[in-house]
């Protein structure tokens, strides 16, 4: 019932002509190069800071028992 319904609609809106296409800024591959130089951008952007974790050695936590919400899984680190 409702397949039909809506395969009365589709048929209607296709016999009702063609419609307008909504105008564009520029042509389609001026816009998806600049989309495509924007992605490129944001990946160097990205990628210039994957050498922050590289900065310095990794230094161990300590358990701090004065904290207000100490680490429940210190693996007896702490008292």
């Amino acid at each position: 019932m409702l397949s039909q319904q809506i395969a009365t609609i589709v048929a209607a809106a296709g016999e009702s002509g063609h419609e307008e296409l909504a105008p564009l800024i520029a042509p389609p591959f001026v816009i998806g190069a600049i989309m495509f130089a924007v992605l490129l951008v944001m990946l160097f952007i990205t990628l210039s800071y994957s050498n922050l974790g590289k900065r310095h050695e990794a230094v161990e936590e300590h358990a701090d028992p004065h904290r207000q919400h100490p680490n429940k899984h210190d693996h007896g680190q702490g008292h």
